[in-house]
Formats: structure tokens, C-alpha cells, sequence
């Protein structure tokens, strides 16, 4: 297929480029840029796509079409070997992140914070390894996910599946989505969602109405469901509803919902504070967010802007690979059932690698 291929080339030339597939969807998209100068996103009424990290303080990279050159191919199921790889998940990880994890819970019960996301970075040594390959895995595995294979030379490469959609407009029609909770389950019969999930989920769903709820024409706000993201299941409630121009820019609306507190917590600025001050780790793009800016939409013929939130994803480095896994804290969550929620999320990324 061509654009394999081309990602290849790309990649060997030091030129940036995003791939990427919306889920439920076969086709594959691609901006492969005309030149490596980096493009930081100012202007939220240019058509591109936004990468953007977790700190909204910084300033997105934006790709913009034109200075890109724009590639689309329909790609069906693709078998890929497995390759192996050095999982290295040392004592260390486990108790430091547990630390962490206490001293949330502690500023929790002191009233500090109803709500904390903490999360750490995995290194795997790779062998032979072909980012193309994960890239095709990646399709394979999550059809319904957001999978992207993101490079800039200034920057690095990425490689994502996210379920996670952060912000869909249309015209003045807007959706997004409130997601929280996380177990692995065998079945969807077999889930049973406990105080401590729901609690999560509902500090989340809150969040967005309060933050949407005096800018917004009309809110719907629909009942939670389980959803399914590769081996885990997930709590999700969709929301819904009409913008107000007056009231709402897009680069408004953004800033009101990023960071979430399923990404980051609540009161949002004090989470932060602490995740900055307590993680030990940059987070770079992970928990940040991706995809398409007031791009024409070939169904409605009007402007789109499809967001997605960055989870499950890698960052590249050499014959590294490092993965970005968390979990969201609160005055009921226990240490030891953290960490092994954020190595069941780790298991997205390892099945590719």
C-alpha cells in the first residue's frame, strides 16, 4: 500500500508528517509536510491538524494543508508478526508510584483536591524495531479508536490509539465526552462498577457541564455506559449540544474543556500544580490532545474540528519506547489496585510492540 510507503520515505527524510485513522473508519489520512519548519497554532481559524500537549500553557504544533501535501487510502485488515521486546517494570516504578499515589489520596482527605490523575512513563528496550509495523498493528487492533502515527524532527514520533474524543464541532453543533473509570473484564456481563468509578466518572461529567453549561445554546447530557478500548472497559457519558457564537470561540471552548479532569483532576489548577510538582516525568503530548481544525467535512460540506484526547500512546527515542500510562485518583482509591490499573492500560501499547 502507497501510504506505508510513504511514511517510510518520510521518516528516512527527516520530514514531518501525520497518519491517522477516526475510529470506526477504514480510511487512512496523511499530511506529510512540505518543509520541517515547526508551525505553532496561534490563530484557532486555521484547517490542519493540532497536536497539543498536556501543559495548556504551552502552544499546540499545527500542521496547516497548506503547506502540507494531503494523502488518503482505504485500508482493509492487516496481519503484522509480533515482535519482541524488553518490558522492564522494576520495584522501583511500583513503589515510587505508589508513593505518589498516598500523597494524593492524603491531600484528598485534607480537602485539597477531590480529584488527582496520577501517571508515570515505561521504557521498553525494542529490537528490530519498524515503526510502520506498530503503525499497522495499531489499525488492526483498535478499530475503534483514533490510531495516529504523529513525526516531526524537531520534535520526535509519536504512535497513538486513543478512545477518548475530547471535542467534535460542526457548524454550531458540538460534542464530546466524559470518560472515567477503568477494569478488565472477559465479558461485558462480568462488569460491575464499584462507588469508587462512579464517583470518578461523575466528577468528570460535572466538570464539563459547569465549564460548558453558561456559553452553550442547549446541553444534553446522556446516562453512562460501559464502553469497550482494546483489553479494558470504560465508563462514558456523551454530551451533546448547540453552541452560542456570542458567548464561544473554538479556541474558548477548548480551553474551558483541556485538561479535563479525567486527564488531569479537580479543582483543575491545583491538580495540575501537583501532577507538575509530584510526577517526576514530562508528559509532553501524552494527555494532551489531536486532530483535525475547521476542516471540510465531505458528508455535510461544512467546517469540522475532531478532537481527541492522547491516550494509550508511545513516544519513540532510538531502540526506546516510552509509554505514558495513569489512573485517576480519589479519597477511595487504594495504592496497590492504581499501579495495576496503569500496567493493564500498559498492555495496549505492549501487544503492538
Amino acid at each position: 500500500m502507497k501510504i506505508f510507503s510513504k511514511i517510510a520515505a518520510s521518516y528516512k527524510e527527516n520530514k514531518p508528517f501525520v497518519v491517522y485513522r477516526k475510529p470506526n473508519t477504514k480510511e487512512v489520512l496523511a499530511l506529510f509536510s512540505k518543509n520541517d519548519s515547526l508551525f505553532l497554532l496561534d490563530d484557532f481559524s486555521e484547517s490542519g491538524f493540532v497536536f497539543a500537549p498536556f501543559d495548556a500553557k504551552e502552544k499546540p504544533i499545527f500542521f496547516t494543508f497548506k503547506e502540507s501535501d494531503f494523502f488518503t487510502e482505504r485500508v482493509d485488515f492487516i496481519e503484522e508478526p509480533i515482535l519482541k521486546n524488553k518490558i522492564f517494570e522494576t520495584e522501583y516504578q511500583r513503589e515510587n508510584h505508589q508513593k505518589i499515589v498516598e500523597k494524593a489520596i492524603d491531600e484528598i482527605k485534607n480537602e485539597h483536591l477531590k480529584k488527582v490523575v496520577i501517571s508515570r512513563k515505561e521504557t521498553l528496550q525494542l529490537q528490530n524495531f519498524d515503526f510502520v509495523s506498530v503503525f499497522k498493528k495499531l489499525l488492526q487492533n483498535y478499530q475503534n479508536a483514533f490510531v495516529y502515527v504523529w513525526f516531526h524532527p524537531k520534535v520526535g514520533l509519536w504512535l497513538g490509539a486513543t478512545p477518548e474524543t475530547l471535542l467534535t464541532v460542526e457548524n454550531l453543533r458540538f460534542e464530546t465526552m466524559s470518560l472515567a473509570g477503568t477494569q478488565v473484564a472477559d465479558n461485558l456481563a462480568s462488569v460491575v462498577w464499584q462507588q469508587k468509578e462512579l464517583e470518578e466518572q461523575s466528577l468528570v461529567t460535572d466538570f464539563i457541564e459547569n465549564q460548558l453549561k453558561n456559553t452553550v445554546e442547549s446541553l444534553q447530557i446522556k446516562n453512562p455506559e460501559t464502553v469497550k478500548a482494546g483489553n479494558l472497559y470504560h465508563l462514558k457519558t456523551a454530551i451533546s449540544g448547540t453552541l452560542d457564537p456570542s458567548k464561544s470561540t473554538l479556541k474558548e471552548l477548548i480551553k474551558s474543556l483541556h485538561p479535563t479532569p479525567a486527564v488531569c483532576g479537580l479543582p483543575r489548577n491545583i491538580a495540575k500544580k501537583f501532577i507538575l510538582e509530584n510526577e517526576n516525568y514530562d508528559r509532553e503530548f501524552y494527555t494532551g490532545f489531536l486532530g483535525e481544525m475547521n476542516v471540510i467535512s465531505e458528508e455535510s460540506n461544512s467546517n469540522k474540528t475532531q478532537l481527541f484526547v492522547n491516550l494509550r500512546c508511545m513516544k519513540i527515542e532510538n531502540n526506546t519506547a516510552n509509554l505514558f500510562v495513569g489512573g485517576g485518583i480519589t479519597k477511595d482509591s487504594n495504592p496497590e489496585k492504581e499501579w495495576q490499573e496503569t500496567v493493564s492500560k500498559s498492555k495496549t501499547m505492549k501487544l503492538v510492540l
